[in-house]
């Protein structure tokens, strides 16, 4: 493995000594987390240090209207907390090291239906969404509240949602990567049509996982659920990005038997593509 280095000064006392950071030269995995509706980076801070303990740079971040913008609850829209997921996204894969070709979005809930509509304008490799959430179009500059007042959302999420009437969902249907789809059996907020509608709209996707959590809520109450969670992202992520290191897998052909007195060719190494 190849290494860089970066040469740095460094402070010390009222001088500057010389010194010199050695970081790898291959360029690793970049994970966004998109925490739900009322949440904050808070909730992904112990996944994150998992994930980058698996070998990749991770970003969480807290979308306006949260954490310390919470004054702005009341008044953000689906466009303004959009733009937030874009932000930071771009500033991920800005940082040294992360494999532009290599990023996982992990969102949940609105986290997660919002990273479904990253998709169609970035480029994402994996998509981990657990019980994300479903909004029809209208009122996308809209208070993000008012939505549970104008729209019925209980109906609306009460039925499977056709992919062409909706704008997450039409994403979801180009998305040509790696998808974990992760429901709660007892969720109140994100009934099992809204799943359906997301597990059909995937149909390009490379590969798709879907797991049912049983016993648990939509907030994950119970810690049991909490670390029942982390478990599966963690694993899942872990499997992808040990997957991508390995390159695809190539069919090896059987060699064809050398005619009399011809010297053997020695066959060509497939290159592996990134």
């Amino acid at each position: 493995m190849g290494t860089y280095d970066e040469p740095v000064a460094i402070r010390t006392d009222d001088e500057e000594i010389a010194g010199t950071f050695i970081t790898p030269g291959t360029l690793i995995p970049g994970v966004l987390f998109v925490h739900g509706w009322g949440g904050s980076q808070e909730q992904y801070l112990a996944r994150a240090r998992e994930t980058a303990a698996l070998g990749s740079i991770c970003l969480t971040f807290d979308l306006r209207g949260h954490a310390q913008t919470r004054l702005q609850f009341e008044t953000v829209s689906r466009a303004a907390n959009f733009a937030d997921v874009l932000a930071s996204y771009d500033l991920l894969v800005q940082r040294r090291h992360v494999d532009k070709s290599s990023i996982a979005v992990v969102g949940s809930s609105y986290g997660g239906y919002l990273s479904t509509i990253l998709t169609s304008l970035r480029p994402v490799r994996w998509l981990a969404l657990r019980s994300p959430a479903l909004y029809k179009d209208a009122g996308w500059e809209s208070p993000k509240r008012q939505l549970h007042r104008d729209q019925d959302l209980p109906a609306y999420r009460g039925s499977v949602v056709p992919a062409a009437g909706n704008r997450a969902l039409q994403a979801c249907q180009s998305f040509e990567g790696d998808v974990l789809l992760i429901e709660s059996e007892h969720d109140l907020i994100i009934p099992p049509p809204v799943i359906t509608s997301y597990r059909e709209a995937f149909r390009r996707a490379r590969s798709q996982t879907h797991r049912c959590m049983q016993g648990a809520d939509h907030g994950l109450t119970d810690e049991r659920d909490q670390r029942a969670y982390s478990t599966l992202l963690v694993n899942w992520l872990q499997e992808m990005f040990l997957g991508a290191r390995a390159g695809p897998v190539v069919a090896r052909q059987p060699a064809a038997k050398p005619a009399e007195e011809t010297p053997e060719v020695p066959p060509h190494a497939a290159s592996p593509s990134n």
